[in-house]
């Protein structure tokens, strides 16, 4: 952190404890004038006031307290100072994955002297759940997404990495897919779901095509078309100059509408007629990705999760599409 911020830290901790000295050692001071346990002159219904002092028991542990506050200090530190132990809660200044991971891998060598708890957790934890992992690994996804255990580790594992976007449920939300469905851009086999989650997706993109067809209303006739695709009730005279100008759309979406799998194309192209929409399935929402264009990106999680844990979270992520 900065010098300011470290010197705020310095100035609040040390004051605070500092603070409390001085007021326990106010406290313990007799401003009554009265011998302790003598009557102070006040009665009230029967009850006196008496000159009682705090509890020394109580007192006692409140030094103790403020002595233990320093020992801790000097052992773990304050602000950028680490203290005796050289103890840190994480690696500071990291700003990728592969240094974070050299970093770990140079708290293993113990060469650098430094108590990094992160990194200590991270190694207890492979320690203990490697193996469970390892062996989850040597099973198939479609084993596993009948494996009650394994899928309670696949949904936290989602949950912790992956609800962000695609929400606890997996539902989705616009512009992230709904992975509870039978609807994908990329494929829904097991091997394709694993693919999508090891090494991440960067769509092909579809462009903005209202200068290609013809402005404004060349995008309500075209969005009049794809709209009929699943059936619903739209202008006629707009779906079928639409229809004419959708030729522009086929060669990724197919002629049909029906997506670049159904042309054994995973490229990301959305089945139109089907009425599931990643964008919004209203006339308005249509429009807007004929005419600006649609591009989402997800990213690789292999280097950040592992591939052992990108195959439970996709026997998770499988099996709810089997519902």
């Amino acid at each position: 952190m900065s010098s300011f911020w470290n010197i705020w830290v310095w100035v609040l901790t040390l004051g605070s404890i500092v603070g409390c000295f001085i007021l326990l050692r106010w406290c313990l001071k007799n401003f009554a004038g009265v011998e302790e346990g003598e009557s102070m002159g006040h009665s009230f219904d029967g009850i006196e006031e008496l000159n009682n002092q705090l509890p020394k028991w109580w007192s006692t542990f409140f030094l103790l307290t403020i002595i233990w506050a320093f020992g801790y200090l000097a052992l773990y530190g304050l602000g950028n100072w680490t203290g005796i132990l050289g103890w840190k809660s994480s690696n500071q200044g990291i700003l990728n994955i592969a240094e974070s991971k050299a970093k770990t891998l140079e708290y293993l060598k113990k060469d650098s002297g430094v108590l990094v708890q992160y990194d200590r957790e991270i190694v207890q934890a492979d320690a203990k759940y490697g193996p469970i992992f390892d062996a989850y690994a040597a099973r198939s996804i479609e084993d596993l997404s009948t494996d009650a255990e394994a899928l309670k580790v696949g949904q936290r594992l989602f949950i912790q990495n992956c609800s962000q976007c695609h929400g606890s449920d997996a539902r989705g939300t616009t512009g992230f897919p709904n992975l509870a469905d039978k609807d994908w851009l990329y494929g829904g086999s097991p091997e394709k779901i694993k693919e999508t989650i090891m090494h991440g997706r960067k769509a092909v993109g579809m462009m903005a095509w209202a200068g290609a067809i013809g402005g404004e209303q060349g995008v309500k006739e075209v969005a009049a078309y794809v709209i009929s695709l699943s059936g619903r009730s739209v202008n006629a005279d707009l779906a079928k100059a639409g229809k004419a100008k959708f030729g522009l759309c086929a060669g990724c979406h197919g002629s049909d509408g029906q997506g670049s799998l159904a042309l054994g194309l995973p490229m990301g192209a959305p089945n139109l007629s089907d009425n599931t929409w990643l964008y919004g399935g209203s006339q308005r929402a249509i429009e807007e990705s004929i005419r600006n264009g649609r591009a989402g990106v997800m990213p690789p999680w292999k280097a950040i999760l592992g591939e052992e844990k990108v195959h439970v979270i996709s026997a998770y992520i499988y099996s709810l599409s089997q519902d």
